[in-house]
């Protein structure tokens, strides 16, 4: 499985390809999901292009999406996007439009808290299990591990020299992970080598605007769906025997 990423915290800033609005965004997940993606990530946006977690913004673009492909749609639910932990999930309480899966990184405050409410709804869980954090341990201590759908294993670690051996660390860290499946992704410069990892591993992995705004060769990336091309041939070069 192949997840974009069509647009993470990034914001105007970062260039005319990165989508924003309910529209943009449901565009690039077209291009996407033509290109082989099977999955969707979005950080729905207030006007201003912060992150958000309104009933209103996801609605928005959980509508916008499902209307252009027919794959599962997830949301982030990062604590950047609402003002703390009760906030949030009040927030989840009040989605008029669920997604199919929510991403709750296990190393933030109310984290379990948050997931439960997730959970309670319906809407599947994406443990985020974030290098450098202690997210690896609270995860593999909670009750609620084994009821989530996967793991995304996020490698924080930016340097394409030493990403891969982060990524190694990260996943014995999390050991058998409560027997769920994992998907392992990097960012920035340690995309790449992550994603050829995944492919020699054999996991599912993601790529989009979110975690890279480049190709393995350095040209700009000018759209989520050149990412999701470009992945799948990486992936699949990794996956093939020397």
């Amino acid at each position: 499985m192949v997840q974009v990423c069509l647009n993470g915290a990034r914001g105007a800033g970062d260039g005319v390809g990165v989508p924003l609005s309910p529209g943009a965004l449901a565009e690039s997940a077209a291009g996407a999901v033509g290109a082989g993606a099977s999955d969707v990530h979005v950080h729905p946006k207030t006007p201003c292009g912060q992150d958000t977690l309104s009933q209103r913004a996801v609605a928005a673009v959980l509508d916008a999406i499902r209307a252009r492909v027919d794959v599962p749609v997830g949301v982030t639910t990062g604590a950047w996007a609402a003002p703390g932990p009760v906030a949030r999930v009040e927030r989840v309480r009040s989605w008029t439009v669920l997604p199919d899966h929510a991403s709750v990184n296990w190393h933030e405050p109310g984290a379990e808290e948050l997931a439960a409410a997730l959970l309670h709804r319906g809407v599947g869980v994406e443990a985020g299990i974030w290098s450098g954090t202690d997210g690896a341990a609270r995860f593999a201590a909670s009750p609620l591990g084994p009821r989530v759908l996967r793991v995304l294993a996020e490698v924080t670690d930016p340097s394409p020299r030493t990403a891969e051996r982060s990524a190694l660390d990260l996943l014995a860290g999390l050991g058998t992970a409560h027997g769920v499946p994992v998907l392992l992704h990097g960012e920035e410069g340690g995309t790449w080598p992550v994603l050829r990892l995944a492919g020699r591993l054999g996991l599912a992995t993601r790529i989009g605007l979110e975690d890279t705004l480049v190709l393995p060769d350095g040209e700009r990336a000018e759209s989520n769906a050149r990412l999701v091309a470009e992945g799948l041939v990486q992936y699949g070069a990794a996956r093939r025997p020397s």
